[in-house]
């Protein structure tokens, strides 16, 4: 599986379809990694479609390798994506990604805007209990056990499981960490996700969203989804100049049914719907 190195991280990555067609780059949630069902899949369909499709491992995802610098997590995977696209030099790409990776997409297109030649957006995290919910797994449970129990302990967090599993470099390096620091790490990344009456994405000022003139779609999430909640997808639409607002292609409960079967010990099926989308990304990507 071909690596680069990025602001000095390994970062893994795979590259499908026709060299020099228009690129697009996906970014999963959570810190679910390129192998998960569904991921490879929809990036072969765009590549089937003609376009040059990108998958990776964010840092602190699958293979990659770990890091703890930055105001927050996502702003340092955002810069992790905005430099890959760079060096693999993909040229003006369509970044596109849900849940976490919704996220993440929007702070690289902001903060880099010449590297984004569109967005898609979909089930975009927000409001107070969808944010404290990504507080607690993203930061508060690793922090508390290093609190508890040292680095060991954090070994053992539930969050970092498959990043460990997959990555032997990531896990030795979070090992190492001094436990005072890194909570204050922790402390720091989990105050990102503080809710805003001002914005409804960590990290996003209104400026920063002025910034996303290129064509853009953002799809609708259900009133029943609290962990990417209805408002939170109308108001990221509103702020987004010229966006394009959707439903999404698969049923209104999708993230609430697909969360309970995985976690019946089904099978990880969060993402296998997401492919639904390529028709729409094709056509989002047509236009110039």
């Amino acid at each position: 599986m071909p690596r680069a190195t990025i602001n000095g991280l390994g970062i893994e990555y795979e590259v499908h379809g026709p060299e020099g067609a228009q690129a697009v780059i996906l970014t999963p949630g959570g810190r679910f990694h390129m192998d998960t069902p569904g991921i490879r899949e929809f990036a072969l369909k765009l590549a089937e479609g003609g376009r040059r499709a990108v998958i990776y491992d964010r840092p602190n995802c699958g293979k990659s390798d770990a890091c703890l610098l930055g105001a927050s997590e996502s702003e340092m995977q955002a810069e992790a994506l905005s430099g890959l696209i760079r060096h693999l030099d993909l040229g003006p790409t369509a970044i596109i990604g849900g849940s976490g990776g919704s996220r993440v997409s929007m702070l690289a297109a902001a903060r880099d805007p010449e590297i984004c030649s569109h967005l898609a957006l979909w089930w975009i995290s927000g409001e107070p209990i969808g944010l404290m919910q990504l507080a607690t797994y993203y930061a508060g449970e690793a922090g508390s056990l290093a609190s508890v129990g040292g680095m060991e302990a954090v070994m053992n967090a539930t969050s970092w499981a498959e990043n460990f599993a997959m990555s032997p470099t990531a896990k030795e390096f979070i090992r190492s960490q001094d436990p005072r620091q890194f909570i204050e790490v922790m402390q720091r990344w989990a105050a990102a996700y503080v809710p805003s009456d001002i914005t409804p994405v960590p990290g996003m000022k209104p400026v920063d969203f002025a910034r996303l003139t290129m064509p853009t779609l953002v799809y609708r999430s259900h009133t029943s989804d609290l962990s990417h909640t209805r408002t939170t997808s109308e108001w990221v639409h509103r702020l987004i100049p010229q966006s394009e607002f959707r439903d999404p292609p698969w049923r209104d409960d999708e993230w609430n049914y697909q969360a309970a079967e995985t976690a019946s010990g089904k099978g990880h099926s969060l993402f296998i719907s997401w492919q639904k989308l390529a028709p729409e990304i094709l056509e989002l990507t047509a236009k110039r």
